[in-house]
């Protein structure tokens, strides 16, 4: 009877023995597979946080090109529309040198050596002198008559050209009554000088003073007229005003 107790006891101590080796084989399985687990979990995780940064790299690279190639296109829009720019220039500027270089030649053709032009009109001064009436004739042969003095900055002009010259103006038809070659009466403006225009304060060897020259020698401008006789001898301003073709 003991020894049948004894084996028993053996048996059990067996059996006991072989439930702690499964149960610690069940626990190092577990354990094993948990640890298994969590390196496929981890290796998930960083395969993911990989495939982020690619995804974000991949976005970052695409919003870049696209936004070099916007630049780009703006920047050859607006070198392009820089050089349409510059072209419509250059063509304006060789059209309006073009119209210079015709209206100069038209100018070279229209008026002979000598003569000069201010405004809108062309002058010729006399490089002799004569009497006011052979004075006109000359500039009627040039297609022209003695100046009209029609400003005061025509009257400072032509008192520029220092010459003791006739122009248009005379009362020899009518005592006292001023008239331009055109037959205009002289109304305004007028540059006598002062106590002028005298008729030679009544001198008789002053003879009748009705034509009118330009005094540049010791007077102003605008007080530059003095009558004197027709048959003195003067330089004269011829005037030919430009006409539109």
């Amino acid at each position: 009877m003991a020894d049948y107790v004894n084996k028993q006891v053996i048996d059990l101590k067996d059996v006991n023995e072989e439930n702690r080796n499964k149960a610690t084989r069940s626990v190092k399985t577990e354990t094993h597979l948990s640890d298994g687990r969590l390196r496929l979990y981890r290796m998930a995780a960083v395969c993911l946080g990989v495939l982020c940064v690619l995804q974000v790299t991949l976005n970052i690279s695409l919003r870049l090109a696209f936004y070099n190639r916007g630049n780009e296109t703006e920047e050859r829009d607006q070198l392009q529309t820089s050089c349409n720019t510059l072209t419509e220039e250059r063509d304006q500027l060789q059209k309006e040198r073009d119209d210079l270089m015709r209206k100069f030649s038209n100018l070279k053709q229209t008026c002979p050596e000598g003569w000069q032009q201010f405004n809108s009109s062309w002058y010729f001064l006399s490089t002799v002198k004569k009497p006011w009436k052979e004075s006109r004739q000359d500039c009627l042969e040039r297609g022209a008559d003695l100046v009209i003095v029609n400003s005061e900055m025509e009257q400072e002009f032509l008192f520029g050209l220092n010459k003791r010259a006739w122009i248009g103006l005379t009362d020899s038809v009518t005592e006292g009554t001023w008239k331009w070659v055109d037959g205009t009466p002289l109304t305004t403006p007028s540059y006598w000088h002062t106590q002028q225009p005298d008729n030679g304060g009544d001198n008789p060897a002053n003879r009748n003073e009705d034509c009118v020259e330009l005094n540049t020698e010791t007077w102003r401008p605008v007080k530059a007229w003095n009558d004197l006789s027709c048959l003195n001898n003067r330089y004269w301003i011829c005037e030919k005003v430009e006409t539109t073709p």
